[in-house]
């Protein structure tokens, strides 16, 4: 693999892309743009051709009755069944120290680096490299001022799947589905997509222990490299917070050591 690119083959083609330079969405009829007050979208006319302003509106969604509730907790998400499609609504918010400052505003730099767009693109990409993310379909950001921003994504929803925190505090999870989320992680860091917050939550299975990864808010593209091993740490980590006060089958090292073992068996068969 050379030092500065990243190389997908997808259905007759080859998608490239520059890891050192910020992600720019490949062009395309489908691909488009237009102004909102105070800002901009970005959206895919393919899939979301309709798309109006108001689509980044959770009070709008409310309003008709499209708003499904949930017992997970999804932070900021919002859940909506509208004319017959499952979509996610998710409004970015700070965590951490910063949140004490400003819990959803965001220093301006340029369109594309908004973390809507720029996680909007992200998608895209790893839509096309056969990644088992969310379906983008729209991206909003608005200005506040001259300095700052917020911003909102709109994915298509993952339908029948919960998240491995969910699954982890009612049962221990069994060895395939260990196994199953070892590949798929190696199947990231092969492509050098660097996840900024691979915790429990935004990992889901379904019942037939498919995985799919979900929230890449602040993630891009690296050469793999030791941030692969700092992913894995940080997901175990997660997973020993959740598990601490629960009985030990829920998890145990013996886990760990098959997701580690699917991981690495992945990595040689590539």
């Amino acid at each position: 693999m050379a030092e500065s690119r990243r190389m997908h083959r997808l259905s007759g083609g080859v998608v490239r892309f520059n890891m050192g330079k910020t992600l720019q969405w490949p062009a395309g009829a489908e691909v488009r743009q237009k102004n909102v007050p105070g800002g901009a979208m970005l959206y895919d006319a393919s899939r979301a051709g309709n798309v109006e302003v108001e689509w980044f509106d959770p009070q709008w969604w409310r309003a008709r009755g499209d708003v499904r509730p949930t017992a997970e907790g999804r932070g900021s998400a919002l859940l909506i069944d509208a004319d017959q499609r499952r979509l996610v609504l998710r409004h970015y918010r700070r965590g951490g120290w910063m949140s004490r400052f400003s819990h959803d505003r965001y220093r301006w730099h340029e369109a594309d680096t908004t973390r809507s767009f720029a996680e909007l693109h992200l998608l895209y990409l790893m839509r096309r490299a056969a990644l088992p993310v969310p379906v983008p379909l729209a991206a909003c950001y608005r200005r506040i001022g001259r300095h700052s921003y917020s911003a909102d994504l709109l994915t298509e929803r993952i339908e029948a799947v919960t998240s491995l925190h969910k699954r982890l505090a009612a049962a221990p999870v069994p060895l395939m589905g260990w196994i199953a989320i070892g590949r798929c992680l190696r199947r990231f860091h092969e492509d050098g997509v660097f996840h900024a917050d691979l915790n429990a939550r935004n990992v889901l299975l379904d019942d037939q222990w498919r995985v799919w990864l979900v929230d890449f808010d602040r993630g891009d593209l690296r050469k793999p490299g030791l941030w692969c091993d700092a992913n894995l740490v940080r997901l175990r980590r997660s997973v020993e917070r959740i598990t601490a006060s629960l009985p030990a089958e829920h998890f145990s090292d013996a886990d760990w050591a098959s997701m580690l073992d699917a991981y690495f068996a992945a990595a040689a068969a590539a």
